[in-house]
């Protein structure tokens, strides 16, 4: 049955919905309103008194309405119009009367929103004894609060939960992405892949695919990783003689999966992160591809010889890639749950994943990025280790169960590192390095494991020392913002414009 209640439309003070016919139908936002009353009234040189007085109203009400806190009928503002000599129509218009309105009613709808009440503080009243230069501070101080609470999104805090969100859905879906699994595949293939590793010849075929030629320049703007020229059809990677050429074929693919993917712009700090993922996920699948990667697998599980380094020699790829493209597949096709860690030689966990039951250490918002990992686990057990070329293995005993984990260390400019792979105790069975006696017993969380020293210790040197602590740079920088977080927009496009074909520029 039709409804016959009138459509409603939202009120400009926040107030019930009321019918779109009804009496007071011209509508203007309530405090310019307010405002324009006042100007029309003071211009006219009336008093509250005498302009209520005209028009047969209190002057306490007229006041609430010059305050934006009282909605007039329409048949008052006729006569409020009539009164000041003034149309209706120009009564009701929403443009502030000057400029000093415009800042009296900014700093009006500030004092009324959210933002200001939580600070707690008592209200300034834009009157007109308030001098201009204080209401223009006023306004200003505002504005920039309300900037920067906008830019919230983009702190520390606000990329912890995406990073922990996004972890939970690799999680739940076992790390597995079947659709991007099959988008690799097939542009791999279609470029002329077969076996074994991907050629940088090959990734070149991927991106011609799609209109792209690959440009290797020395002057790629600092602060970016690649910078594809959407108008020119190229993707700008550093030089081919760069060390670590893996790592090239790499960028290039993930330069190449945001086209392929269907990436906008991201709009958030969260979808930016998100992208991340897929891309990196991405260029895994296209390195070491599906068909081939699980082909090798199965056959070394057959074998019980299953070896992150015969998997990253195999496909040649880093040790790290190996290991994190071993968390997409082991699961899904192996049956094999698995856990990947890549902790810095502080001991602070860098990167993180798990299907396992390995209690990760975690803050109270569930982020593992930074956290302390146990001193007893094999991935920094690795660093205490004289012969640190090939991967070590070690059982672990923890609240949750025993692991079993093979990992290898690394050294980048900025430390060394540790990469782990591990499995519960009832899958060590399939590995390469399960015989080992290598064996450790972890109660974390429970501090008296690693993190609170012997009370011998405490007692003797508690007061007698007093270390000076190395600052964690990363601590006090500031989250990167723009549209792609962290690059120079203006360097990119100066860079972009240099390189443009000479018909461009």
């Amino acid at each position: 049955m039709p409804s016959t209640t009138p459509p409603t439309r939202p009120r400009p003070n926040g107030r019930s919905p009321r019918p779109a016919d009804s009496p007071t139908e011209p509508q203007a936002d309530l405090i310019t309103l307010g405002r324009r009353v006042r100007h029309f009234r003071t211009a006219r040189g009336l008093t509250l008194d005498a302009l209520g007085e005209a028009v047969g109203t209190a002057p306490s009400l007229l006041s609430m309405i010059e305050n934006g806190r009282r909605e007039p009928r329409l048949s008052l503002l006729q006569q409020l119009a009539q009164a000041l000599d003034v149309s209706l129509t120009e009564l009701l218009t929403d443009e502030p009367p000057s400029r000093r309105a415009a800042l009296e009613i900014a700093l009006d709808r500030a004092q009324r929103g959210p933002l200001f009440a939580g600070l707690g503080l008592p209200p300034v009243k834009a009157s007109q004894k308030l001098p201009l230069p204080v209401l223009e501070n006023l306004v200003g101080l505002h504005a920039e609060l309300q900037r920067r609470a906008t830019e919230a999104v983009a702190t520390p805090e606000e990329a912890r939960r995406a990073n922990t969100e996004l972890r939970l859905e690799r999680q739940a879906r076992d790390n597995y992405y079947p659709e991007i699994e099959a988008l690799a595949e097939e542009m791999a293939r279609k470029a002329g892949y077969t076996v074994g590793a991907l050629t940088h010849r090959t990734v070149a075929r991927m991106a011609e695919q799609l209109g792209f030629t690959i440009w290797h320049v020395d002057d790629l703007p600092h602060s970016t990783r690649t910078v594809t020229d959407l108008e020119n059809g190229r993707i700008y990677l550093p030089p081919a003689s760069i060390p670590g050429g893996h790592g090239l074929r790499s960028l290039a693919l993930q330069a190449i999966a945001h086209r392929v993917l269907g990436h906008e712009r991201p709009r958030s700090y969260a979808e930016f992160l998100r992208q991340r993922v897929e891309i990196t996920y991405f260029a895994a699948c296209c390195l070491i591809p599906q068909s081939a990667a699980v082909d090798f697998l199965e056959r070394r599980k057959r074998e019980k010889d299953l070896a992150v380094e015969d998997f990253r020699d195999a496909f040649g790829v880093t040790h790290e890639a190996a290991a994190q493209r071993f968390t997409n597949l082991a699961t899904v096709h192996l049956g094999i749950p698995v856990h990947f860690l890549r902790v810095g030689d502080d001991g602070a966990l860098f990167r993180g994943y798990e299907n396992d039951g390995l209690p990760l250490p975690a803050d109270v918002a569930g982020a593992i990025e930074g956290q302390m990992v146990c001193r007893k686990w094999a991935v920094r057990e690795a660093f205490t280790r004289r012969d640190r070329a090939q991967e070590s293995y070690q059982y672990t005993d923890t609240p949750a169960g025993t692991f079993w984990c093979s990992t290898q260390t690394g050294t980048t400019t900025t430390g060394q590192f540790s990469i782990a792979v591990g499995v519960p105790f009832a899958s060590a069975k399939w590995f390469r390095g399960r015989d080992t006696t290598v064996r450790r017993q972890s109660t974390c969380p429970d501090e008296s494991c690693c993190r609170r020293p012997a009370a011998e210790a405490a007692a003797r040197w508690e007061d007698a020392s007093w270390p000076s602590a190395r600052m964690h740079q990363h601590v006090l920088s500031a989250l990167p913002s723009g549209a792609f977080p962290g690059v120079d927009a203006t360097e990119v496009y100066a860079f972009l414009a240099k390189h443009a074909p000479s018909s461009d520029r």
